[in-house]
């Protein structure tokens, strides 16, 4: 399985002279986690993440992409080995890779993400799609945040260990999930900055921003049952719950691709 049979060819790009405060809409509104930067001919300059928008506190500031944008840490190239694409992209910890035709004309293609992999899998409906999600799942040391948590505070910790989502949890149990893309929509930046006229803005907290009700599986889910939510409902963390509603696990993107693939 190739890179070019599985990478989406339509992901958008955005140039570096581009207002970030307008990449940042395009993040938003599309909701993609990453924004490949081109030139004029469509060679890859950098990448442009969630994290790297969040920075933005007005909605007219005249920063340009260039000022934000990241180095790109791993291309994929259209004939690579799929598989061995996103061994290197879970080595570094990134979900997304922009995919180039050759290392030497770096001319973009398009993106490849975990999701495309696991589709690609999900519709051979290989053997590996049994395993129950009791083998795969996070036990140890979970993150899960309250109603009542500064979001400011929870971003932090989401941005150091790379997560796309966060139960909130209640009494241990899962009340809702706080997402980058929630984030990102609730138009706030992080820090909270000072608002207008020198008053101190209170930041928010999840409540205000979490989605409810939450997507759960149970253990004895599997893993193709953790792949169709994903690939339906756009997840990229599912909480796992005992029979009684308590939070025992978490399954992500990662978690499910590296089941496939071992």
């Amino acid at each position: 399985m190739r890179v070019q049979e599985v990478m989406n060819r339509n992901h958008p790009t955005t140039y570096p002279d581009e207002l970030a405060t307008k990449a940042r809409a395009v993040l938003r509104d599309l909701g993609l986690r990453i924004l490949p930067v081109v030139d004029e001919r469509k060679r890859l300059l950098g990448m442009l993440s969630r994290n790297d928008v969040m920075i933005i506190s007005s909605s007219v500031s005249p920063m340009r992409v260039r000022g934000i944008m990241s180095k790109v840490r791993f291309a994929a190239t259209v004939d690579m080995d799929a598989t061995q694409a996103v061994r290197e992209m879970m080595r570094l910890d990134e979900w997304y890779a922009p995919v180039i035709k050759t290392p030497q004309n770096n001319l973009y293609m398009g993106m490849l993400g975990f999701e495309h992999v696991i589709k690609a899998f999900y519709e051979k409906k290989v053997t590996r799609l049994s395993t129950p999600l009791s083998r795969v799942m996070s036990t140890k040391q979970l993150f899960v945040c309250s109603p009542d948590d500064e979001a400011d505070n929870v971003w932090q910790i989401m941005k150091q260990r790379s997560f796309a989502a966060c139960p909130v949890v209640v009494k241990g149990k899962p009340l809702g999930m706080v997402t980058q893309h929630n984030l990102l929509e609730s138009g706030a930046t992080f820090p909270a900055f000072e608002a207008k006229k020198g008053r101190f803005k209170s930041p928010s907290t999840i409540s205000t921003i979490m989605k409810t009700p939450v997507v759960s599986l149970k253990p004895n889910n599997t893993v193709g049952d953790a792949a169709k939510l994903m690939l339906e409902k756009n997840l990229g963390r599912i909480p796992i719950v005992d029979d009684k509603g308590l939070l025992v696990g978490i399954v992500d993107r990662e978690d499910v691709l590296r089941a496939l693939i071992k």
